[in-house]
């Protein structure tokens, strides 16, 4: 039963890292209608900030975080402005998505020339040891609590932006429609870019969980946990917030659970196979909503 329990605690542990990266997809996703398949490499970069800041520079974790938040806020928005935004009025999303691969490609390689492929041991940003239950029976580690309260708090900020500012009843806005919310007066252009700013501030935010719980950095660090979160948006129901948190966390329990009593060789399999079944029932995911094309 401790070990149940422990496995199930690890797998909340990840599943929230993978919800706070599909917050980051759901929501450039559900306004700007396109796919950032580069934000598990903006996550690699955040990390590779907050390495450089602890370990090169001596930087205290906090302000290291600060620095990667800052860093990947300015990526995402420099991205999406020389990227994405010439290829808006393209009317196929099939040019996004290859520039997104074209960009995601890009920052792999950039790192790979900055950085080198030697793995960096990454120190920890959470010095608490955590704490000891059952007599000691069951330890949780510090790292794996405050991974799920960070990610409780992001979701309670970020539905808190959405349904009670300005700028968050704009990007609703702009999610319905885009051009009757630019005869409104909104920004369209200068909501997408807040979009993006966001959801890459968010991936500075993953990096330093991720890394911490798993201390190996490379410049694919963040590929696959990218497409897992993905995985998880979509599961979730692409689109929603609240839907890219239990998508996030029911793939971290089902992946831990999968190594755990199944097979750690299939256990990615596993994941991707009951996304398959999900959709197959309910294609629009747990919380998606249909939407009604006009004709």
């Amino acid at each position: 039963m401790l070990n149940f329990l422990t496995y199930l605690i690890n797998g909340l542990s990840l599943g929230s890292i993978y919800a706070i990266i599909a917050l980051g997809y759901t929501m450039v996703y559900g306004i700007a209608k396109m796919l950032n398949f580069a934000h598990g490499d903006v996550i690699m970069i955040g990390s590779y900030l907050i390495y450089t800041g602890m370990i090169t520079w001596g930087m205290h974790p906090v302000p290291a975080i600060l620095l990667a938040v800052v860093g990947c806020t300015i990526l995402g928005i420099t991205t999406e402005k020389i990227a994405y935004k010439p290829l808006r009025g393209a009317g196929s999303s099939l040019a996004v998505l290859i520039t997104a691969i074209g960009v995601s490609y890009f920052l792999q390689n950039l790192s790979l020339l900055i950085f080198t492929a030697n793995p960096k041991s990454f120190t920890s940003v959470v010095g608490w040891e955590g704490v000891s239950l059952f007599g000691g029976e069951l330890k949780i580690q510090g790292v794996t609590i405050v991974t799920i309260i960070v990610s409780l708090l992001v979701l309670a900020v970020l539905q808190f932006f959405i349904n009670r500012t300005k700028q968050g009843q704009a990007m609703i806005a702009v999610s319905e429609d885009k051009g009757a919310a630019s005869l409104m007066g909104i920004n369209v252009n200068r909501t997408i870019s807040l979009t993006f700013a966001i959801g890459s501030g968010l991936a500075a935010i993953a990096g330093a969980l991720l890394c911490s719980a798993y201390p190996n950095l490379t410049p694919y660090t963040g590929a696959m946990p990218g497409i897992k979160a993905f995985v998880a948006a979509v599961l979730g129901g692409i689109g929603s917030i609240p839907g890219a948190m239990i998508g996030g966390l029911l793939l971290g329990v089902i992946e831990s659970l999968s190594k755990r009593y199944i097979s750690t060789q299939l256990s990615d399999a596993i994941v991707f196979s009951i996304l398959i079944i999900v959709l197959l029932i309910r294609p629009t995911g747990l919380l998606g909503k249909k939407i009604q094309e006009k004709v």
